[in-house]
Formats: structure tokens, sequence, C-alpha cells
């Protein structure tokens, strides 16, 4: 039981990626406007990212010691798409208000994501592959 304040962090995270990376996979119409447009073939960049976030939630439940430290990096890999559509929804003025709302306030959110991502990490001391439960 003493695991679990560290870990209840990591798990919840690997929830919110694997319905995530599910819905890239299965709908990834939804994820188009996320991609900034400099960037080439959206559909691969998409349907990668939601692979990468199934493997981090793998990763995340079953306590793998890299688990943490590439849900972290994902989590600041994706941040300049969620900034992009932030913009993109403010600046279109047929974008529901909600939807402007939502937008913006998914971005201070990275902080505690990578926060949880980061309680992932292994223990001091700790050599194998996995993190103290």
């Amino acid at each position: 039981m003493s695991g679990l304040p560290r870990r209840w962090p990591p798990l919840a995270l690997a929830g919110l990626f694997a319905g995530s990376g599910v819905l890239h996979l299965v709908r990834p119409d939804l994820y188009v406007a996320l991609i900034p447009r400099p960037l080439p073939a959206p559909d691969t960049i998409i349907l990668a990212s939601g692979v990468a976030e199934l493997l981090c939630a793998a990763g995340l439940v079953t306590g793998r010691r890299w688990a943490g430290w590439a849900s972290a990096l994902l989590l600041v890999v994706i941040l300049p798409g969620n900034i992009t559509f932030a913009i993109d929804v403010a600046r279109d003025p047929t974008s529901a208000p909600r939807l402007v709302a939502l937008a913006w306030l998914r971005l201070p959110l990275q902080g505690p994501l990578i926060w949880a991502a980061l309680q992932a990490r292994p223990a001091a001391g700790r050599r194998d592959d996995r993190v103290a439960q």
C-alpha cells in the first residue's frame, strides 16, 4: 500500500494515454487540427503519436523504468500541437466559445500531466527494468 500514493498519478495518466491512443487510431480525423501546418504527413504523425501513447500507457501500467521519462517527453513533444490548436480556434470566428475555452484550458494541464509521468521514475538505487511498486 505504501507505493500507491506514488503509483496512482502514473496509472491515471496511463488511462488517459490509453483512451487517447485508441482514439488516435480509430478517429484520426479528430486530431488533424492539432498538427502544426509546417509538419508533413499529418496522418502518419497522428498514428505514430497514438501508438506512442499506447506504448507509454503499457509502460506506465507495468512499471517499466523508461515509461516515466518517455511519457514526459511525449507530453512535451505534443505541446506545440496543443498550442497551435488553441491559437487556431481562438482566431476562427466560427469556433464555439466552449471549444476556445477548452483549447486554452488544456494547456496548463500539461504541467500536472508531466508531473504525473515523472512519478513513474524508478526509486533511487533500483537497477532492474521495473519501477518500485
